[in-house]
């Protein structure tokens, strides 16, 4: 600190510094300030004052009053510089809207020359009720953009506005496109940029499809050749004319003489009048250097132009006669007056602004001949010239159909945007619970188990049996494990066979044992398939098994039982069953 002291007091030193900027160093410390009454001279100086007095009590323990006033001043130094810098270079970045604009606002892209200023136009217009419109004009050559597929567009702008170099970076949210994309005449191609605010569903002002289609004026006059095609010559009078796609066809003589235009150009460029054949070999030769297509057209001996322009619900006509004499009476002097708007006119425009899915602004030129027919040439979209004296009128009207179609575009993605956020999640909800439902092991658990309780209170332990056998499907030949199934309730009463000596007779028991014996009778069908049959003899269970079946079915047997009683009786039948389940229980041994 004394080291600065002791520069700081050299004379050559303070002597090269500007006047007011070291005087503080010689104060004593001053008290505490009062509140500033008078206005900051900048805003780096409002910011300074409050961190000031807040740090005015540890500045006074830290250090001296000396070093604060050099450190405040040397701060000031450095923004005289930094702003003497910038002004010198002459860049100046703007990234954040204007103070006077409200918070909710909507960007609108105008591309168009400078000396056309929109944002008077637009300035107090809203959208939706309560937006703004912060209007960013620049030329095609001027913007740069990244579109992505999920519908932003980032444009970024370098135009010079009065020697200043202004960038900018924003997301338009519509565009008014006021300039012609392409021309091969002053060899511009922004055709990629109109594909990139396509790209990203950008909407705009023509639309963007029809822009894009309006590149190429042979690709134009071929939808004028369907309209002629649909109304007629007589309501719609098109210009004869001749497409050549490059030079090599160039072959066949038209009538002379004619206009041949080269390529896709505008304001009477790349158009040349041919009166010959030599002529005519010539500017082949001129289309083979420019690597294009051209279409020649008979030349109308004009009395004047006409052009008819619609913008919105507007109409306004023309007509153009050239002073100068030049055969093209957009070149050189000419008079301009504003002529009655009659039914033809409108039908020709009407007809024309209806291609490419609709022209909000549109133009048709034609020529009226000496001979007093009418030729239309061609037909341009929203960069047609304002022409006349009803130049602001038209800006006005543009602006109104800017107004529409934002509001249209705006309320479409507004609504589109609140619904996609309340319907998404209820239908994502359902389509990946059904699946769980269909598919998952717990939802067809239920089906298979099911059937569990019923067999349980059953004496037959059958339905239990179908998780057992789909693991065996491989033995269909052993009919015996259903023969056992069966057979199990009547081997379950094996050990109350022998019955009591003096029991009276009844007849409940020899009931069942026919009903049994008839259910006998019919499992033993499938003892007999070829399979079983292989593995036992033939002639010792099966014939058991037949003679009891013909005890039973004697009718004598039950006639006695039934008729007469006593032991004896009782002991045959009893000897009988016993002998039947002797035959039963040797033929299921194996």
């Amino acid at each position: 600190m004394n080291f600065l002291r002791r520069r700081l007091s050299d004379s050559s030193f303070m002597s090269n510094l500007p006047n007011g900027y070291m005087t503080d160093l010689q104060r004593p410390d001053p008290p505490a300030p009062p509140p500033p009454t008078a206005p900051a001279s900048s805003p780096a100086a409002q910011e300074r004052r409050p961190t000031q007095l807040s740090q005015q009590p540890q500045q006074a323990q830290s250090s001296s009053g000396g070093s604060s006033g050099f450190f405040s001043s040397f701060s000031s130094i450095t923004n005289v510089v930094k702003q003497t810098a910038a002004s010198a270079a002459g860049f100046v970045e703007q990234s954040a809207p204007s103070p006077s604009l409200s918070k909710k606002f909507k960007i609108l892209l105008v591309i168009d020359e400078p000396q056309h200023e929109w944002s008077k136009v637009f300035r107090g217009k809203k959208v939706l009720g309560d937006y703004d419109i912060k209007v960013e004009q620049a030329e095609f050559s001027e913007v740069n953009l990244v579109a992505h597929s999920n519908g932003t567009c980032n444009v970024d702008m370098q135009v010079v506005r009065g020697g200043t170099k202004v960038v900018r970076s924003f997301k338009p949210d519509f565009v008014l496109v006021r300039q012609h994309a392409f021309s091969m005449a002053q060899n511009e191609d922004f055709r990629n940029l109109i594909i990139g605010l396509q790209y990203a569903g950008i909407p705009s002002v023509n639309s963007l499809d029809s822009i894009y289609n309006l590149c190429d004026k042979p690709w134009a006059f071929s939808q004028l050749i369907n309209n002629q095609k649909r109304l007629g010559q007589d309501k719609f009078p098109l210009i004869d004319q001749t497409f050549y796609p490059n030079y090599r066809d160039m072959i066949t003589t038209p009538s002379f003489p004619v206009v041949v235009k080269i390529g896709h150009a505008h304001s009477g460029m790349g158009k040349v009048k041919v009166d010959n054949v030599s002529d005519f070999q010539d500017i082949a030769s001129v289309v083979a250097i420019t690597q294009t297509y051209c279409t020649t057209e008979p030349f109308v001996d004009a009395k004047y132009d006409i052009r008819v322009q619609k913008i919105g619900a507007d109409y306004k006509a023309y007509m153009r006669t050239s002073i100068s004499g030049n055969w093209k009476s957009n070149t050189g002097s000419a008079m301009l007056e504003q002529v009655a708007m009659t039914d033809k006119y409108k039908l020709w425009v009407d007809t024309c602004s209806e291609i490419f899915g609709g022209l909000d602004i549109c133009a048709v030129k034609a020529i009226c001949g000496k001979d007093g027919n009418d030729y239309i040439t061609e037909v341009v979209g929203s960069s047609m010239q304002l022409i006349g004296d009803h130049q602001a009128e038209d800006r006005q009207l543009i602006s109104e159909v800017v107004m529409a179609r934002m509001n249209q575009a705006l309320a479409a993605r507004s609504s589109s945007a609140s619904r996609s956020p309340a319907r998404s999640p209820q239908s994502q909800k359902p389509t990946t619970v059904q699946p769980q439902q269909v598919t998952s092991p717990p939802a067809s658990a239920p089906t298979t188990e099911q059937p569990k309780p019923q067999p349980q209170g059953s004496p037959s332990p059958a339905p239990g049996k179908p998780k057992d056998l789909p693991p065996k499907p491989t033995p269909p030949a052993k009919p015996i494990p259903p023969m056992r199934r069966n057979s199990k309730p009547q081997l379950q009463p094996k050990p109350q066979t022998p019955p009591p000596p003096k029991a009276s007779p009844k007849p409940q028991p020899a009931a069942p044992a026919p009903a049994q014996a008839s259910d006998a009778a019919s499992a033993p069908a499938p003892v007999q398939s070829p399979a079983a049959a292989s593995q036992s003899p033939p002639n010792v269970k099966s014939q058991s098994l037949t003679n009891a079946f013909n005890a039973f079915s004697d009718s004598s047997f039950f006639r006695g039982v039934s008729s007469s009683g006593g032991d004896g009786q009782e002991e045959a039948k009893a000897e009988t069953i016993r002998n039947l389940r002797k035959s039963f229980a040797s033929l299921f041994s194996d």
